[in-house]
């Protein structure tokens, strides 16, 4: 069979790609080596001559670069970057063609005559080596902006296959990027003369009206929608190598940052993730997997590549992207043989992306403008906008050879790319004639004590106001488009979800994990900016709109993006369900992307960063929301069969342990931060948000106003709308909290029977033989469950008793409580009656007793009136109760029934969601009721705050959600799951007082005991909606009560 020649075993990172072990690899550096002092020790004998190097760069110039013979792969490299001046350098690489026309990445640690056969004639070119699965990860503008123009790349060579919208998409955002706004004339004439994609002008309508829509997109922001579509996409990133498997069957195997793919034509079969995958090596041609074993499956899977070239080289790949993508360091250095080796010793050198990641976070360098070679945009829509990119300085330390003198000044020369035709490479999209000077690449403007008159070149380009030198907004700023990571099939979420799998167990106490380091620092120059903008009140709630636009799209990706792709990757949900579930979501769901198109260029327009023909125009938002309301009309359909929907979802959970397996595990992972049958809600919720914004700018406006009657009839259509769906709204969100319950009490089968009512859950201490004892008590329409935490390690609550409604009575205790001789006082106290058992329970103040006397006695009065007994659905859904006698009950002790029901349901799962609203009322000591939950629902926001911890000096910026009574904390409203989050439930929101030193306006204040945050505001409207929607969500006051005479009730409370 012969020996194995190369072997590679992957050392595991459990729960995430960065892992909780801080594992490292093997790397070929001698002990004490780094990478640079390894190269400056490699032989430098030969000087003779230089060699030429033609490199291809993104923007289709090509570089020559005057090199010695014996120059390392990796010198090469940083030349290349340190001419780019390019930060993020380790997603980037240098690739060739080898005689059998496949593209090999050059090595580092090689010398480039070594591994280029010819290299005066093969043309080298710079791309996009590790594609990360969320280009949100980029930190820098330019480096997003060097991946789009490889996203432009892979169109034209037909390696990133997609459908003719998709494609004709991708091309207009790349025409918005390069010569701006639309105009029909402009833009054949430059499809005319750059060639996007293979036979484009089948498609040149489509792309056409797609380029319409994009007015007052800047460069950068079209840069994040090429990324953000092109990474939907199965075959984003992918590179195919021709294989076979054992049967002969032919197929592609591809690597990611997942693990190792396993392709039919262009279909994706088979996913080995990293987790699963033990060893890989290769025998000649034969490509071998050793996965972990797993039941009756077998554990060595074998490929048959074309060569042992070819096998080597695709080894090689999943070594690095293994490394780069899974490992927290740099590999080790591996001892070498005294006498012999066995198989390949090749390992990859470089910076892992957590290492990078950490590196451009905590560096703290002041950037730098670039210029965007083949941008050409227009005066009118460009002169303007005067928010320059910033960038960092580049990244060149550690990386240049000391010992090369070459290496210090390298010549470059800039020859266009038609002008150096090669019979290897193959050039197909080629610089327009009319572009800018081939010299004035994508490169930025060097340091300032080396190229000071390009600099200041670089300023006079930017006050020109036809200048082809074009600025991005910066990374933070609120128009830039969303980026989510979408591919429902290429993609497994829960890779990138379990970052933190440590955190799992914490406390929904803990305050945010978020360190001062970890957004970005506001500077005083901020407060200017935000001067610039509009300060009509009308604009910013048009702004409010916008941002909660943007949370509402989030929350129905994790149902139309990320849950389908669980349930698709485990083939979980039968084709029904699917069907049911989907087809009733998926146009909501692109209806509002559109919406939110819409929205974000109307306050682009209104902030006056185009120069439209009539600002005043745009300076209103009723015509948007006039137009969309009545659009959203047609969907009332989809809207009246969610209840359906989640009827049919839970029935199905239940039926079939499989996709009750995916729902529990997929509701483990951050991406779905609210229960996931929530986010199948928001559509409805999202229309009465409608109504109450639109309200509230009808009462802002004048009846002369010119925006006034568009909003006044965009409200009449929403409200048409909300009261048709009002009744199946509450109903769905009984039926919500019952199925979210039924998922997190251990010992009860049947929560969601027909005709029950969710009213309130909360935290009360009940009398035991051991005293009071902390219990989480459930209101229903028909019972009251008592629980307590889980024994099991689970965050679950386990059912200790149940008492039937019909025939309860309640009793208010007079302190001090006797019990034998002793006297100790326990205020708050009250005994309920039921026909088989009595207990105590004491409230932690007035208020919480008054709140929970008066929806039991409401529930009571209701279950009298009920004809239908309770008791035949107690016997049937709470389990292991009937055998108990009201003694044991009522002074409970931990039994072994307790410990039995606790396992009886969900033995297979380790973790459980802490931060729900039982879990924060438990912690809290208080209670929530429906009706607070239904208020909370009215009080949601979203938008970018200022925040400031008690003890810290500076302001971090990050984008704020307040939903579920919890504020969750986002670095920007592109990321997929927040990085932290506050429950407020116990929590008083007020201004702060002198003692607090804070100086600035706009500043509300977050306490709850010894925890103190302050949060800033862009503007006082901002800041009012903030303390109003906080204050109503979670003061939640008594509710005036229609069964409680005035006197009584009165004196509930305090």
């Amino acid at each position: 069979m012969g020996e194995i020649e190369g072997t590679y075993r992957v050392l595991q990172t459990p729960g995430s790609r960065l892992g909780v072990q801080k594992t490292t690899g093997v790397s070929t550096l001698e002990p004490g080596q780094n990478l640079s002092t390894a190269m400056a020790s490699s032989p430098a004998k030969m000087h003779e001559r230089d060699l030429p190097i033609k490199i291809k760069m993104l923007d289709n110039t090509v570089e020559v670069l005057d090199i010695e013979s014996k120059y390392y792969g990796q010198t090469l490299l940083t030349e290349v970057y340190k001419h780019l001046n390019l930060i993020e350098s380790d997603y980037f690489g240098i690739e060739f063609q080898n005689i059998q026309s496949c593209w090999i990445w050059l090595e580092p640690m090689k010398p480039v005559i070594k591994q280029v056969r010819r290299p005066k004639t093969t043309m080298l070119r710079l791309a996009v080596k590790f594609f990360p699965p969320d280009p949100g990860q980029l930190q820098e503008e330019y480096t997003r902006y060097l991946f789009a123009l490889q996203i432009k790349r892979d169109l034209a060579e037909e390696r990133l296959t997609c459908s003719d919208n998709t494609a004709a998409l991708l091309v207009s955002h790349l025409l918005q990027s390069e010569i701006g706004d639309f105009d029909e004339t402009e833009d054949r004439e430059h499809l005319k003369t750059n060639q996007y994609l293979p036979n484009q002008e089948r498609i040149e309508g489509k792309i056409l009206e797609f380029h319409r829509k994009h007015v007052g997109q800047t460069p950068a922001e079209s840069d994040f929608q090429v990324l953000e579509i092109a990474r939907k996409l199965e075959m984003y990133g992918i590179r195919f190598h021709l294989a076979s498997d054992r049967e002969g069957t032919k197929i592609n195997l591809a690597v990611s940052h997942m693990g190792v793919l396993v392709f039919q034509g262009n279909t994706k079969i088979n996913t080995f993730n990293w987790s699963k995958v033990r060893k890989l090596s290769f025998k000649r041609k034969r490509f071998l997997i050793k996965l972990h074993p797993e039941g009756p499956y077998q554990d060595t899977l074998e490929f048959l590549l074309g060569s042992r070239d070819e096998c080597k080289n695709f080894w090689k790949i999943c070594v690095e992207y293994h490394t780069f993508f899974r490992l927290f360091d740099q590999p080790k250095p591996k001892a070498k043989a005294v006498f012999f080796t066995r198989g390949s010793s090749f390992r990859y050198s470089g910076r892992t992306q957590k290492q990078l990641v950490d590196y451009i976070k905590d560096s703290g360098m002041k950037k730098t403008p670039y210029e965007r070679r083949h941008s050409k945009a227009r005066a009118s829509t460009r002169a303007s906008n005067t928010d320059v990119p910033k960038q960092s300085v580049p990244f060149t330390e550690g990386l240049r050879t000391p010992g090369s003198p070459a290496s210090a000044a390298a010549p470059f020369h800039s020859v266009h790319s038609s002008a150096t035709p090669t019979p290897v490479l193959p050039i197909f999209a080629e610089a327009s004639p009319s572009s800018l000077d081939p010299r004035a690449s994508y490169t930025r403007i060097p340091e300032k004590n080396t190229a000071a008159p390009a600099e200041e070149a670089g300023r006079k380009l930017m006050q020109q106001p036809g200048s082809p030198m074009l600025q991005g907004l910066p990374v933070d700023h609120p128009q830039l488009s969303s980026l989510v990571l979408k591919s429902p099939l290429g993609l497994n979420p829960t890779f990138q979800m379990n970052l933190n799998a440590t955190g799992q167990g914490s406390s929904p106490l803990l305050s945010p994990v978020l360190s001062d380091a970890g957004g970005a620092r506001v500077e005083e120059d901020d407060e200017m900016k935000r001067k610039r903008y509009p300060t009509d009140k009308a604009y910013f709630i048009a702004k409010e709109i916008l941002a909660t636009e943007r949370t509402y799209l989030k929350d129905l990706e994790v149902i139309t993006v990320w849950f389908r792709s669980a349930v698709i990757k485990e083939n979980a949900m039968p084709e029904g369900l699917m069907t049911l579930l989907f087809s009733n979501i998926d146009p909501i769901y692109e209806f509002h992307r559109g919406f939110l198109k819409e929205i974000e260029q109307r306050l682009s327009l209104w902030e006056g960063k185009t120069n439209a023909h009539v600002k005043g125009d745009y300076q209103r938002i009723g015509d948007v929301m006039l137009r969309n309301m009545r659009t959203l009309k047609e969907f009332t359909s989809y809207l009246q069969k969610h209840d359906e929907v989640l009827t049919e979802l839970e029935k199905a959970t239940k039926r079939l342990k499989k996709l009750e397996m995916v729902y529990k595990e997929f509701e483990l992972q951050k991406v779905c931060y609210l229960p996931l049958n929530t986010f199948l809600l928001k559509p409805i919720q999202r229309l009465m948000h409608y109504k109450l914004i639109l309200g509230r700018l009808c009462k802002h406006y004048t009846a002369e106003h010119r925006d006034f009657a568009d909003c006044r009839n965009a409200l009449k259509e929403v409200t048409e709308m909300t009261s048709q769906l009002q009744h199946s709204l509450i109903r769905l969100e009984n039926f919500q909290k019952l199925t979210e319950l039924q998922h997190d009490l251990i010992g009860i089968d049947n929560l969601t029977a027909p005709g029950r009512e969710f009213i309130r859950e909360g935290c009360l201490y009940k009398l035991t033989k051991k005293g009071l004892q902390q219990r989480m008590f459930f209101l229903f329409s028909d019972m009251l469950l008592y629980t307590s935490k889980g024994v099991t390690g689970t965050n679950q609550f386990k059912i200790h008793g149940h008492l039937p409604l019909h025939g309860m009575l309640l009793i208010v205790l007079d302190p001090p409580v006797e019990e034998s001789e002793n006297e100790w006082a326990v205020p708050h106290c009250f005994t309920i009656y039921s026909a088989q058992k009595t207990i105590v329970v004491a409230a932690s103040t007035r208020l919480e007793m008054g709140k929970w006397m008066e929806d039991l006695n409401m529930a009571i009065e209701m279950a009298k009136k009920s004809t239908e007994k309770s008791d035949m659905l107690l016997e049937n859904s709470v389990c292991n109760r009937s055998n108990r006698s009201s003694d044991e009950v009522s002074l409970e002790q931990e039994s072994e029934d307790d410990i039995h029901s606790s396992r009886s349901s969900l033995d297979r799962q380790s973790h459980h969601r802490a931060n729900t609203t039982m879990h924060v009322c438990w912690y809290r000591n208080t209670s929530v009721s429906m009706t607070d939950h239904s208020v909370a629902v009215e009080n949601q926001l979203s938008g970018y705050l200022l925040r400031k911890f008690k003890n810290s000096n500076g302001w971090q910026k990050l984008w704020v959600v307040f939903t579920n009574f919890c504020l969750f904390f986002y670095k920007t409203h592109q990321d997929d799951y927040p990085l932290a989050s506050l429950p407020l439930l116990g929590y008083a929101v007020s201004s702060p007082v002198e003692a607090d030193g804070i100086q600035k306006d706009y500043v509300f204040k977050l306490q709850f005991k010894s925890h103190v945050y302050f949060f800033r505001a862009e503007s006082k409207y901002t800041f009012e909606r903030w303390m109003e929607v906080i204050k109503r969500a979670t003061s939640s006051p008594a509710r005036s009560s229609l069964l409680l005479p005035k006197g009584e009730k009165d004196s509930h409370t305090d």
